[in-house]
């Protein structure tokens, strides 16, 4: 991912959030001949001794089980909502347009579990998205013990230690405080994925633009930002 310090999410409860909203994510490898393997599943991150796990279950026997029994490490990526943000948009018109996304990558170690870890990943699992409502007919506890005996052998479970988190959530911080109003008021008027982003960039404002252009009457770019958006366009599609 673009390793541009001004788009990069430092607030540890908002990645943690971020997470938890979007937690079916990619997981992607590469298997014993360097071939690139990739799936999506249902994740869910913890803290565990001072350590980022990450704990999920996937089939058994499939070309990315096998991938990653040959080659435990593994690029997990939580990737939320994006959007189109058209140059038009800007105080100069003259510019490439570019997208506006939300990504977090987990790269670590996979590790295969034995099947008491499934059971307690599977009841995890399942009472999470069911909103933890014991009385839910499908979570793990209240299926069918004949449905268990048929698939749970199927199925294995899986840690990832986290050796290294990293974060793109690219809300046009690079813009100047008219650009960045002007494309938040255009994509409210669009429709859900560009209406969510417009909410995030409002979240942000302050601190993108810590002097309030309402208040000097100038537009104003962060200082960081300032140094770098004329020598660096690399974000620009």
């Amino acid at each position: 991912m673009y390793n541009l310090s001004y788009h990069k999410e430092h607030n540890k409860q908002r990645i943690k959030e971020f997470i938890e909203q979007f937690p079916f994510a990619y997981l992607s490898g590469c298997d014993g001949k360097n071939m690139p393997v990739a799936t999506q599943l249902p994740l869910l991150l913890e803290e565990r001794n001072g350590k980022k796990i990450i704990r999920g279950h996937m089939m058994k026997n499939t070309g990315h089980h096998k991938a990653f029994v040959q080659n435990e490490n593994v690029l997990v990526v939580f990737a939320g909502r994006h959007t189109y943000v058209s140059g038009t948009w800007y105080s100069n018109p003259h510019l490439p347009s570019t997208w506006n996304y939300m990504s977090v990558h987990a790269k670590g170690v996979i590790k295969f579990l034995d099947d008491d870890a499934l059971i307690d990943i599977l009841r995890l699992t399942t009472l999470h998205f069911e909103n933890y409502n014991r009385e839910s007919t499908t979570i793990f506890d209240n299926v069918s013990p004949e449905f268990k005996n048929r698939v749970m052998h199927m199925i294995v479970a899986f840690e990832i230690e986290v050796k290294e988190m990293d974060t793109v959530f690219k809300l046009s911080q690079d813009r100047d405080s008219k650009s960045y109003r002007n494309i938040i008021a255009k994509l409210k008027e669009q429709s859900e994925d560009q209406q969510v982003i417009a909410s995030e960039m409002e979240k942000r404002f302050t601190e993108v633009f810590p002097n309030d252009t309402n208040r000097t009457g100038m537009d104003y770019h962060p200082k960081e930002v300032k140094k770098i958006i004329v020598a660096d366009n690399s974000d620009e599609v």
